[in-house]
């Protein structure tokens, strides 16, 4: 264990039936694979007490807390201080997951630019990172993002991204991340690896999406934490270079983000 290079899942969903039902063997897998830190993700505030408990119990778990863009127009509507009253947790480390998704959710557009704009004055006031989600929504997400970085600065990472190469790079400028998740190590994803090959390695994070996603060879099979370290092996190669010295530079991008995880330490 201690030569296994470590690594940090910075997007699962520990609270989601199949990983929550064995939780401690999910932990313990994740350690054992390198897998130091996980960022749990709450997509509906009204599971945020149960997603944060997670994180109380298990030193290795942070959380972040949002609204997740295809259930914007079923959830009430957040606020900017109902999103910064959560931020007081010192496990609670990033704003979302939030975005626009077209796909399944196209008629929720509006309800989802507006709820998308309130987390993203939430991160510019708490200085915590926007975690967003994108699909088949780049023209309006690329347009928002630009718009609201102009009313002042904030940071975010573009979470699981397989978007367009276009979207990529306005997130970049922006001083964007994007995040690696197993997508990237699908054998027809090379269009999109070759996205993430053009980006700078200082904005590069890799996440599981679990229990979605799983990079193979863990193809059919629910998804965890500890599969991070297969993502981040295929795309260490993307990069040409040698697994423990990816893993590293992502660790240190994480840091770099998400400074209030990188700052925490337990107090048992």
């Amino acid at each position: 264990m201690t030569d296994t290079p470590h690594i940090t899942d910075s997007h699962c969903h520990l609270d989601f039936e199949s990983l929550a039902a064995d939780l401690p063997g999910v932990i313990a897998r994740a350690s054992e694979a390198g897998v130091t830190r996980m960022v749990t993700i709450c997509t509906r505030l009204k599971n945020e007490p149960s997603v944060r408990a997670i994180a109380e119990a298990h030193d290795p778990v942070f959380y972040a807390a949002g609204t997740h863009p295809m259930s914007a127009a079923e959830e009430p509507l957040a606020s900017v201080d109902e999103l910064l009253a959560l931020t007081r947790h010192p496990k609670m480390v990033g704003i979302g997951e939030t975005g626009l998704d077209y796909h399944y959710t196209a008629e929720s557009a509006e309800v989802q630019k507006t709820s998308l704009r309130i987390h993203i004055a939430a991160a510019r006031e708490s200085g915590l990172p926007l975690i967003i989600h994108a699909r088949d929504a780049d023209d309006d997400m690329a347009r928002i993002l630009r718009e609201e970085h102009a009313q002042g600065a904030y940071s975010c990472v573009m979470h699981c991204f397989s978007s367009s190469a276009d979207l990529a790079r306005a997130a970049l400028d922006l001083g964007f991340y994007l995040s690696m998740s197993g997508i990237t190590a699908f054998p027809k994803s090379q269009e999109l690896r070759d996205i993430f090959a053009a980006a700078p390695l200082d904005r590069i994070l890799v996440e599981t999406d679990a229990p979605y996603l799983a990079p193979p060879p863990h193809r059919g099979r629910p998804n965890e934490p500890a599969f991070t370290a297969h993502t981040a092996r295929r795309a260490a190669e993307t990069f040409g270079l040698e697994y423990p010295e990816f893993a590293a530079r992502t660790q240190e991008n994480f840091e770099r983000l998400f400074t209030k995880a990188a700052a925490w330490e337990p107090t048992r």
